[in-house]
């Protein structure tokens, strides 16, 4: 329903926040990372979800579109709630998510409270094709998801016009990216990909 709201910060406690627009003061669950990435500001803009229930609406606020496409990712795997995304967000940096599906990693997903072992296998089996394929994945520093990503995009998309198969690009691209200093171009990501490929 809102795709982000913008406003002073009269609230902020670990798991949510009071956003204050135009007298009106919204409500929103937040991660453990959009704490630590807002907690010292006073005007915000986070990226929403928006909960409804029969007796419940309930928003909850990402401090990047990253964050936010990540615990969508998540909640569409049966069994995994919004609160229970917020918690694997919360006890997991999008990173080690991220590292441990592609991994498959199951005990590092279970570790979080309130997920057993075939929910954790379920996270895995659904998300690893889909954190590639639709380019979910998150480099690590809260300043650099949004570089990250589009220097991603732009060089998993002149690797596809290359003619390298996109799995393949997407997978080089993640591997490049974790041993790389973040002012990394896009050029040298494409030339380290097509040397390691």
């Amino acid at each position: 329903m809102f795709a982000y709201i913008e406003g002073s910060l009269v609230v902020r406690e670990p798991a949510f926040v009071v956003i204050d627009v135009g007298g009106i003061g919204y409500e929103l669950k937040i991660t453990l990372g959009t704490y630590s990435a807002i907690k010292s500001m006073s005007k915000v803009k986070l990226f929403t979800y928006s909960h409804i229930k029969e007796d419940a609406y309930t928003l909850y606020g990402f401090v990047d579109q990253s964050e936010k496409n990540l615990f969508m990712a998540l909640i569409s795997i049966s069994g995994v709630g919004p609160a229970t995304g917020v918690m694997i967000l919360s006890s997991l940096s999008p990173e080690e998510i991220q590292q441990a599906i592609l991994t498959e990693n199951a005990p590092i997903i279970q570790s979080v409270k309130g997920v057993g072992a075939k929910t954790a296998q379920r996270i895995i089996l659904e998300l690893k094709d889909k954190l590639l394929k639709e380019n979910l994945v998150v480099q690590s520093g809260q300043n650099n998801l949004v570089l990250h990503n589009s220097l991603q995009e732009e060089a998993l998309s002149a690797l596809v016009t290359l003619g390298i198969n996109k799995n393949v690009a997407g997978k080089a691209i993640i591997n490049n990216l974790k041993n790389a200093n973040k002012d990394l171009t896009v050029e040298e990501l494409i030339k380290r990909v097509l040397k390691s490929s």
